[in-house]
């Protein structure tokens, strides 16, 4: 027999199904701690521990003066793959975080987007990535994308000095690097994106990062490699995202492969 859970968790659980049915809608203000209590959900403790998950997993906001209200926004739809269609970048000006957007059906601002750029020593997971000696010199293009004032994300992508000196991608102006962004200038430099490899993981955010993100206590970040290849297999970009994990839900939308198929097909030419 399963243990019983925490009184707490399923105060908070309880909760999470109210909101999650639209019983308690955006915008809305939950019961206040003290009432709770005096209703006998439970000690001040528990809960306010049960909010506190609540805030965490992205439910709701906790704030002085205000209360705990329900969050208006769903979370930004990362579209996977299809954020990286060529013809959004390449015909067209769609860098990929507006993609998002546009998936979530939400306003964007190019200026959305700040940067800088700086030579930099390369980590050994960025010197890994393109196959080079730990402490050579690449190019850190680092980004913070908001939604309004509120950020969602950090990414910086590495480049190899001789793929990206004289373009925009070392231009420190803020917003995206011209029309198209990045990928449209390595395009135009003659270094057409391919094929990519990314590795998603969760994980507690750094002090710095969760200022940065002002992120609610217990939330988590998810952190994204990306790996961005010609069709000859060179590495043009390796990226690191930090994102925050309550205001983004990744949706892939693929062919599954067959790999028996695609290998009797190739012996059968």
């Amino acid at each position: 027999m399963a243990p019983k859970a925490p009184k707490w968790r399923e105060l908070a659980d309880r909760y999470a199904g109210l909101i999650r049915s639209g019983e308690i809608g955006p915008d809305q203000q939950l019961p206040q701690i003290r009432e709770l209590v005096e209703a006998g959900e439970g000690s001040k403790e528990t809960v306010h521990k049960a909010y506190k998950a609540l805030e965490a997993e992205g439910l709701v906001a906790m704030t002085r003066g205000h209360g705990t209200v329900v969050r208006s926004k769903p979370p930004l739809k990362r579209l996977g793959i299809a954020r990286y269609d060529k013809a959004k970048w390449r015909d067209g000006d769609e860098v990929a975080f507006i993609a998002d957007r546009v998936a979530s059906g939400r306003s964007y601002n190019r200026n959305e987007q700040t940067q800088t750029v700086s030579r930099v020593k390369a980590p050994a997971a960025v010197a890994a990535a393109h196959g080079l000696p730990e402490g050579a010199d690449v190019y850190a293009r680092a980004r913070l994308v908001k939604e309004g004032t509120q950020p969602t994300h950090t990414l910086t992508s590495y480049y190899r000095p001789e793929h990206v000196e004289g373009t925009r991608i070392v231009d420190p102006t803020p917003g995206p690097a011209g029309r198209g962004g990045g990928f449209r200038v390595l395009y135009d430099a003659g270094y057409e994106i391919d094929h990519m490899t990314e590795v998603l993981f969760a994980r507690a955010p750094t002090a710095d990062e969760a200022q940065l993100l002002q992120l609610s206590p217990g939330e988590w970040v998810v952190e994204l490699h990306r790996t961005t290849r010609t069709a000859d297999g060179t590495v043009i970009e390796f990226a690191i995202g930090v994102h925050a994990a309550t205001r983004f839900a990744w949706s892939y939308d693929f062919q599954v492969p067959d790999s028996a198929k695609t290998q009797a097909e190739g012996e059968s030419k």
